[in-house]
C-alpha cells in the first residue's frame, strides 16, 4: 500500500479580494414547485411586474421544510441507480431541483457594485434576487456573474436568492451531475471597479526580451464620469516586487466601461515548465482620485510554446511529448461537487503516473482545477463545450477564453470534439468564426478542434484551425502528414481500453473485463499499442488517453446494470490499474520504474499457467518465484514483457536493472484469508476550516498483515471530528449507494472521503469494521487554519414588503374597502419602510396586504412585528381586530398572531396627522413563537 504523506493542500491563491463565498447557507428542495396559475386580472398583472414573483422563487416563499445544503452541491449523487434512468448520465434520474439562500447586506454596502458569481450549475437556471429574475443560463459548465445592484436591499431588510435549475437538460453524453456543484461568491465593489476577469496579463516573449502586457477592463456605475489610473506589479515567486508600471489616465462614462493598457519590462525570467512550474504574480490596483478602489491578484508563468509539423510541441524551446490524459471531472462518492482538496489528490495521482497533460472533456473545468494545474505543472487543452457561433454559445467560448487565459498550464483552446458537421463547408464556417473569436481575445496559444474523421473531405475543419486534433484514427496519421506537412497534429483522444480494476480475466456475463490490456473499444486501441503509435511519430506532439480516471455514465460496452465507465488508467476512486504501470513504463524517465501483474493470490489454482505482464523503463527485467528465475528479458518499454508462470503460492517478483545494475523491484506474495481490516489515509493531518477533505483507503489485510486483492466483503464507518461525504470502491457494476457509511470492498479496496469539521486543533477518528475481521481505527491530526470569508446566512423571517394603499379618505373606511379587481391605478403600491408624505388636510388611509405565513405559525400561531407605524393606526387581520395605537407619536406594533391557514389578509387603517408623514415607516415581520 502507499505510504501516506503529511503534506497539506496549501490554500489556492486569492485572485479577487472584493469577493467573499457564498457556499453556506443554502436551502435545497428536490423536484419542482409548481405556482398554480392566475385566476384575476389583479393577480396576473401582479406577477407581470418586478419583484412579484410567485412560488419557491417568492421572497416570501415557505422553505423552513427545505434541507440545508453546502456547495458544492450535486443532488444526482445522492439518487439511487434505476434501470430505467438515462444511461450515458449513469442511470441516476436527475430532475429539476431548488435552492434558496437568505443574507443581509450592511448599509455601508449602498452603493457599491454589487455581483453575485456560479462557477457552475447543472444544468439550466433561472435565478431571482428578491422576486425578480436576474438571469437565465443555458450551460451546465460556464459560470454566471449576475450585477445585482439594483435589486439589492440593505441594513435590516433581508435578500433572498432563489435559483431553479432544470437537470434534465443535458449537453453530454456522460454523467453531468446536477444542481449548484460548484463554488459561489459575492463580490462586493467600488463603483468604479475592474471586472470579472477584467485582467489580461499573459507574459509575451519578444527575440530575447519579455514582458507583461496588461490589459485592464473597468467599469462605473457612478453618476458622473471618473477618471482612474491602473497600476501594475510585478511579483517574483519569493515574494519581491520586480517591477511597476501605471497606465495614462482614463475617463470612465457613467454606466460604461473602458479599457487601461499598460506594459511590464521583464529582463530575465525564471521560466514556468511542467518540471519547474515557477508562478510570479501580476498585481493590478486601480485608483481613483488618488485612492485605491479595486485589485486583483493575478498568477502568470513566463514560458513559449510552439507547435511543429514535424517534431511537435516546444516548450520554453524545449521537446516536450504531451503524455496526457482526458477528463472528466466526477468523482466516486461526491459526484461532480468535487471539493478543491479532492481535485488536488486526484492531479497528484496522475503526476505520479508521469502525466504532464490533461485535456478538458468536453467543456470548462472548475477554476480551481486550473489554478492547480498551474502550481503543479500541466498542460491542458482547454474545450469548449457547445459547437455553435450563434449568440448565446459565442458568449460561452468567450467566457472561457476571457476566464482562461492567465493560466500558465493553458496551451490550447479546443473549439468543440466530434461533431458531425466537421467535414462540411459549412461547419469550416463555424470553426473561422468561433477561431476568430478566440483569436480577439488571445493571439498567444493555438487553437484546435477534435476530430473524429473527415480529415481527407474537400472540406473540412483541419484547413481553419492551427492545431488538428485526432480523436482515433491512428492508421491516418502518416498520410495527413505526409499531405499536410505544414499542419501541426495532436492526438487530442486515443486509446479507448477496457479495465476492470483488479480482474485479471474477462467475463462477458458478468460485465467484467481483464485489466491485462487486451481489451479496448472497436475504434480504439489498448493502452501499450495506442502509445506505441504515438511514441515512434515525434509529428504527433501528443496522446490524450481516454480516460485518466473512470466516470460515472456512458457504460461502455456494457449497460445496466453497469453505470459507469471502464476507459479509465485508474478507476472512479483513484486506485491504479493495471494501465497504471503500463504508463508509467512509457511516460517517466527521471526515475526507474517497475510494475508487475496480476496480484499472486490465487488459490485453487495451484499447478496452472497464469499470464504475467512486467512493465518497466529500464534495460532489463528478471522474474522470480520464491526466489527461483522464471522469466529473464530485454526490456520492451512500449508493449512490456509477458510472461506464462505455473501458479505456486509464494512471491512473484519483477527486478529490474539498468546497465547491469538493480534499480527497482516490484512484487506480490499470497495472501491468506481476511483477518482484519486497514485504513490508509491521503495525509496524517487536515486542516479544521471545515473545508479540507481527504480519501482514506480501506483494504482486508490477513493475519501477517499481507493486503487480501480478492476480498470482497461488507463494511461499515464511524467518524468523529470528520464527516463522510462519499464512498466508493471503483467497481463500474456496483450499485450500493454512495452517500452514508457503508460501503463493500471490490476486489481488496473500497475509500471513504472525509471532510475535517470547521474546529480547532482536535483528532479525527476513523473506524471501519466488517463481519468476522478485527476493526481498524485511524487517527488524523486536525490543526487549526480559518477557512476563508462567508456571506453570514441570515434567518429567512416571513415580511410583508408590498401594500396596496388607499387614497386620502374622508372618514374612517370599512375594513373590508379594497380596490376592485383590476383596479391597479386608484390604489398605490408602496413598500414598508416608505413613509407617505405629509397632507395638509385630515383623513384616513387603508394599507392591504396578503401573506402566508409559516407553517409553524399557521399552525401553532406566532406575532407581527411592525418596527415603526406613524399616526393613529388600528391593525386587522382577516376581519379580526388586532391592535390599536390609540395614539399618533411614531412607535411599533407587536401583536399576538392567531394560527391560521393558507394567505393571511392584513389591514392597517392609518389617520395621518395633518402636516406630518404617516404609514407604515419601518420593516414588517411574522414571527414564530419561539422567535425574539
Amino acid at each position: 500500500m502507499p505510504v501516506p504523506g503529511d503534506a497539506l493542500p496549501r490554500p489556492l491563491p486569492i485572485v479577487d479580494p472584493s469577493r467573499i463565498g457564498f457556499d453556506q447557507g443554502w436551502l435545497f428542495h428536490e423536484g419542482d414547485v409548481v405556482v398554480p396559475p392566475a385566476t384575476t386580472h389583479e393577480e396576473t398583472y401582479i406577477r407581470a411586474k418586478a419583484g412579484n414573483a410567485r412560488g419557491a422563487a417568492a421572497i416570501d416563499h415557505d422553505d423552513s421544510d427545505w434541507s440545508p445544503v453546502t456547495l458544492p452541491h450535486d443532488w444526482a449523487s445522492f439518487q439511487p441507480f434505476v434501470e430505467t434512468a438515462n444511461p450515458s448520465q449513469g442511470y441516476r434520474p436527475r430532475g429539476i431541483g431548488w435552492y434558496r439562500r437568505t443574507f443581509r447586506l450592511d448599509a455601508a454596502d449602498e452603493g457599491k457594485y454589487l455581483e453575485l458569481q456560479f462557477d457552475g450549475i447543472a444544468t439550466n437556471a433561472t435565478i431571482w434576487v428578491n422576486g425578480s429574475i436576474v438571469a437565465h443560463n443555458w450551460s451546465g459548465y460556464n459560470s454566471i456573474y449576475i450585477d445585482i445592484t439594483p435589486f439589492a436591499r440593505f441594513g435590516d431588510r433581508t435578500n433572498v436568492v432563489a435559483i431553479r435549475v432544470d437537470a434534465e437538460a443535458m449537453e453530454g453524453w456522460w454523467y453531468e451531475g446536477a444542481g449548484l456543484y460548484r463554488h459561489a461568491w459575492l463580490a462586493k465593489r467600488a463603483p468604479v471597479a475592474i471586472v470579472t476577469d477584467g485582467v489580461h496579463c499573459d507574459p509575451r516573449r519578444t527575440g530575447d526580451a519579455w514582458h507583461v502586457p496588461v490589459t485592464v477592463t473597468a467599469r462605473s456605475i457612478a453618476a458622473a464620469p471618473a477618471d482612474v489610473v491602473a497600476l501594475a506589479s510585478l511579483i517574483d515567486p519569493a515574494g519581491r516586487s520586480i517591477a511597476s508600471v501605471r497606465s495614462a489616465p482614463v475617463t470612465i462614462a457613467p454606466l460604461e466601461q473602458a479599457d487601461l493598457a499598460l506594459s511590464i519590462p521583464v529582463p530575465s525570467p525564471m521560466l514556468w515548465s511542467v518540471e519547474a512550474p515557477t508562478l510570479y504574480t501580476v498585481v493590478v490596483t486601480l485608483e481613483r482620485g488618488g485612492a485605491v478602489v479595486d485589485a486583483r491578484h493575478v498568477p502568470v508563468g513566463f514560458r513559449t510554446i510552439r507547435f511543429d509539423p514535424a517534431q511537435g510541441l516546444f516548450v520554453n524551446d524545449r521537446p516536450v511529448k504531451l503524455k496526457g490524459v482526458c477528463l472528466h471531472l466526477d468523482h466516486a462518492g461526491v459526484g461532480t461537487a468535487v471539493p478543491d482538496a479532492l481535485l488536488a489528490w486526484r492531479l497528484e495521482r496522475l503526476k505520479e503516473l508521469g502525466c504532464n497533460a490533461i485535456r478538458c472533456s468536453h467543456n470548462a473545468p472548475a477554476t480551481a482545477f486550473l489554478d492547480l494545474c498551474d502550481r503543479m505543472g500541466f498542460l491542458v487543452m482547454d474545450e469548449n463545450r457547445n459547437f455553435n457561433p450563434a449568440p448565446d454559445y459565442m458568449a460561452q467560448l468567450e467566457w472561457l477564453v476571457r476566464r482562461d487565459r492567465n493560466h500558465a498550464s493553458v496551451i490550447l483552446w479546443s473549439v468543440f470534439n466530434e461533431e458531425p458537421m466537421q467535414g462540411t463547408a459549412a461547419g469550416v464556417q463555424m470553426v473561422r468564426r468561433m477561431a476568430a473569436a478566440v483569436k480577439r481575445l488571445d493571439d498567444s496559444r493555438p487553437v484546435t478542434a477534435a476530430m473524429n474523421g473527415s480529415f481527407f473531405n474537400p472540406a473540412n475543419v483541419s484547413t481553419v484551425v492551427d492545431v488538428v486534433g485526432f480523436n482515433y484514427y491512428p492508421g491516418d496519421y502518416d498520410k495527413f502528414h505526409a499531405l499536410n506537412p505544414d499542419k501541426p497534429i495532436t492526438s487530442s483522444e486515443d486509446t479507448s481500453a477496457f479495465m476492470t480494476r483488479g480482474a485479471y480475466a474477462t467475463d462477458a456475463a458478468a460485465h467484467v473485463l481483464s485489466s491485462m490490456d487486451d481489451e479496448a473499444a472497436g475504434w480504439g486501441e489498448t493502452h501499450r499499442s495506442g502509445w506505441a503509435k504515438i511514441a515512434t511519430r515525434p509529428f504527433v506532439a501528443d496522446g490524450f488517453v481516454w480516460t485518466g480516471f473512470d466516470y460515472h455514465g456512458e457504460p461502455t460496452p456494457h449497460a445496466w446494470p453497469t453505470i459507469a465507465s471502464f476507459f479509465g488508467i485508474l478507476d472512479l476512486c483513484g486506485f491504479r490499474k493495471t494501465a497504471y504501470d503500463i504508463h508509467r513504463a512509457g511516460w517517466v524517465d527521471d526515475a526507474p520504474v517497475v510494475g508487475i501483474a496480476p496480484h499472486w493470490t490465487w488459490p485453487g489454482r495451484e499447478g496452472q499457467s497464469i499470464p504475467v505482464l512486467v512493465t518497466s523503463n529500464a534495460d532489463r527485467i528478471v522474474l522470480s518465484l520464491n526466489g527461483r528465475i522464471v522469466g529473464d528479458a530485454a526490456v520492451d518499454r512500449l508493449m512490456g514483457n509477458s510472461f506464462r508462470v505455473s501458479y505456486a503460492p509464494g512471491i512473484l517478483e519483477a527486478i529490474a536493472y539498468r546497465g547491469g545494475r538493480e534499480v527497482a523491484r516490484a512484487g506480490h506474495e499470497t495472501a491468506g484469508a481476511p483477518a482484519a481490516l486497514r485504513l490508509t489515509p491521503a495525509r496524517r493531518v487536515m486542516t479544521g476550516d471545515g473545508e479540507d477533505v481527504q480519501p482514506v483507503t480501506v483494504d482486508a489485510i490477513d493475519a501477517r498483515g499481507r493486503h487480501v486483492p480478492n476480498a470482497n466483503l461488507p463494511v461499515r464507518f464511524a467518524v468523529v471530528g470528520a464527516a463522510i461525504i462519499g464512498v466508493g470502491n471503483g467497481d463500474p457494476n456496483s450499485h450500493e449507494p454512495e452517500k452514508g457509511d457503508a460501503r463493500s470492498l471490490f476486489n481488496g479496496l473500497a475509500q471513504v472521503i472525509v471532510q475535517a469539521d470547521a474546529a480547532p486543533r482536535g483528532t479525527i477518528v476513523l473506524r471501519a469494521s466488517a463481519p468476522g475481521l478485527t476493526p481498524a481505527s485511524l487517527r488524523i491530526d486536525r490543526i487549526a487554519r480559518a477557512a476563508g470569508p462567508q456571506v453570514a446566512p441570515a434567518v429567512a423571517l416571513r415580511t410583508i414588503d408590498g401594500w396596496r394603499r388607499s387614497p386620502l379618505l374622508p372618514a374612517r373606511p370599512d375594513p373590508a374597502l379594497a380596490p376592485a379587481d383590476g383596479d391597479n391605478n386608484s390604489w398605490a403600491f408602496v413598500r414598508s419602510g416608505t413613509a407617505t408624505p405629509a397632507e395638509a388636510a385630515g383623513g384616513w388611509q387603508l394599507y392591504r396586504a396578503r401573506v402566508a405565513p409559516v407553517r409553524a405559525v399557521a399552525a401553532h400561531g406566532g406575532r407581527i412585528v411592525f418596527a415603526g407605524v406613524a399616526g393613529r393606526a388600528e391593525l386587522w387581520v382577516d376581519g379580526r381586530k388586532l391592535a390599536d395605537t390609540g395614539g399618533p407619536a411614531t412607535g411599533p406594533i407587536d401583536v399576538a398572531l392567531p394560527p391560521g391557514a393558507g394567505e393571511r389578509t392584513v389591514l392597517l387603517i392609518v389617520r395621518p396627522e395633518p402636516g406630518q408623514p404617516s404609514g407604515i415607516v419601518g420593516p414588517v415581520e411574522i414571527r414564530p413563537l419561539d422567535a425574539r
